[in-house]
């Protein structure tokens, strides 16, 4: 039983704004391990707090590609006791939840968290937006190909600008259908999910064409190994300026929220975009 509603809609944010990431995982692609713990975890959220990030994501399960899958349990028992203590601490900005599974979404809200980041997007059944529906939590909608064990596998598309668009219109028809309000929904293309280094790239080139849903858009490149591919990038740790370039494009192109490990960084450089743009005659 959903216990507490906590109402959340997405607006369309001017600057545009930053969401920042703490993976309660021990395999996490960029930070595996570094949260795992509740007290780190509870930290680093306050830490990104501290950085200016205006929403927190939390996520007990790796979707990294090749991710072992996580049981309910074990999710639960990974992200309840850290979205609970940043509660009892009055922790200030909009929690979000990234799960694909209604139950851990449902026990998430209930236990204080806002929105749902749901990198599934709903494929098996209606659960998960019967619960933004009952919630008036925010849902993020993300598209990915696959799933986290195949999505890397041979991703292939004909366009993908155009058919991550057409899966928008069939989703957002879907979450109409039941019930949802569009002011909850924040649409993601899915940056690194069953994507190629070139379809990552033509996602962001493309970005402007799905300002016609009128929905506010995210965007998570952060970190990701396309951005090791297009710049020679082995290590992880070495990839802040790609994913900055990635973020400022991603902004220029109709991005309003960008999902980043790298807030303090991130955020500055928004911060300069944001003063060239205001400059221009």
């Amino acid at each position: 039983m959903l216990l507490r509603a906590r109402q959340f809609e997405f607006c369309f944010p001017r600057p545009a704004m930053t969401m920042g990431v703490v993976n309660v995982t021990p395999d996490s692609f960029s930070d595996g391990g570094q949260f795992f713990d509740v007290d780190k975890a509870v930290e680093h959220a306050f830490r990104l707090a501290a950085e200016d990030a205006d929403i927190l994501d939390i996520g007990g399960e790796s979707t990294r590609p090749n991710a072992v899958p996580v049981s309910e349990e074990d999710e639960l028992r990974r992200v309840l006791p850290v979205i609970r203590r940043l509660v009892e601490q009055k922790f200030a900005l909009p929690i979000s939840i990234d799960t694909m599974k209604p139950q851990v979404a449902e026990a998430a809200l209930n236990a204080g968290a806002s929105i749902i980041n749901d990198v599934a997007a709903n494929r098996a059944d209606t659960r998960m937006w019967e619960l933004v529906r009952e919630s008036g939590a925010g849902y993020v909608l993300m598209h990915m190909q696959g799933t986290p064990q195949t999505m890397q596998r041979d991703p292939k598309y004909h366009d993908v600008v155009q058919e991550v668009a057409k899966f928008y219109d069939e989703r957002l028809r879907r979450l109409t259908r039941c019930g949802v309000s569009s002011e909850q929904v924040n649409l993601d293309p899915g940056s690194g999910f069953g994507k190629t280094l070139q379809h990552n790239l033509e996602l962001l080139a493309g970005l402007d064409q799905f300002r016609m849903y009128q929905r506010p858009l995210l965007v998570g490149a952060s970190r990701k190994a396309f951005i090791g591919k297009a710049t020679g990038t082995d290590a992880v740790a070495d990839r802040l300026p790609g994913s900055l370039a990635c973020a400022l494009a991603a902004v220029q192109g109709g991005a309003q929220i960008i999902r980043t490990h790298d807030i303090a960084a991130t955020r500055q450089a928004l911060r300069m975009l944001e003063a060239i743009q205001a400059a221009r005659k």
